[in-house]
């Protein structure tokens, strides 16, 4: 178990400039990037026992990050081909 934070730059390490742009231009990408934040917070905040919850609700958060991981993943591939 890993007590450090997984930010959206260490995510995408080769894609910062490609982020940036995405959450100065776009409102999706922006909303997910935010909900990611949030909910990447939460596990942390967790996993450092800082926060408890039932390890259910653990594994729920953390399926969430990985979904919306993917998500943003599929928008940062296409900004970078320049298809977005």
């Amino acid at each position: 178990m890993s007590h450090v934070p997984h930010e959206l730059h260490d995510e995408f390490p080769q894609d910062h400039d490609v982020l940036h742009q995405l959450k100065l231009s776009d409102t999706h990408f922006q909303a997910l990037s935010e909900k990611y934040h949030v909910t990447n917070r939460e596990i942390h905040r967790i996993e450092a026992e800082v926060d408890h919850a039932s390890d259910q609700r653990l594994e729920n958060l953390k399926k969430q990050r990985l979904g919306l991981v993917d998500e943003i993943a599929r928008i940062v591939s296409k900004a970078r081909t320049g298809a977005a």
